[in-house]
């Protein structure tokens, strides 16, 4: 992603997972979803500062690819809408 994201002032410079690119990195700030969604995103690791990258969209766009801790995780654009990211 291209810009000037300043880390230090919350929501400041923060992007969604969905805006993530294909090939692009970015470290999870924060999650914006709430209920079983937001358990299960922790349990598999989307917790602050973990590493994220874009591996790839289906043909229709929709779901993503995602690397998360070494596992591929597949996500619907509705849920990683919720899931804000810092630039890597």
């Amino acid at each position: 992603m291209s810009g000037v994201y300043n880390n230090d002032v919350p929501g400041a410079g923060a992007f969604s997972l969905r805006q993530l690119q294909p090939g692009e990195i970015g470290r999870v700030r924060e999650l914006c979803i709430r209920g079983s969604m937001r358990r299960r995103l922790q349990d598999i690791g989307l917790v602050r500062d973990t590493c994220v990258k874009c591996l790839g969209r289906s043909p229709g766009g929709d779901p993503s690819a995602y690397l998360i801790r070494g596992a591929v995780i597949a996500l619907r654009a509705e849920d990683s809408a919720g899931i804000l990211l810092a630039v890597e």
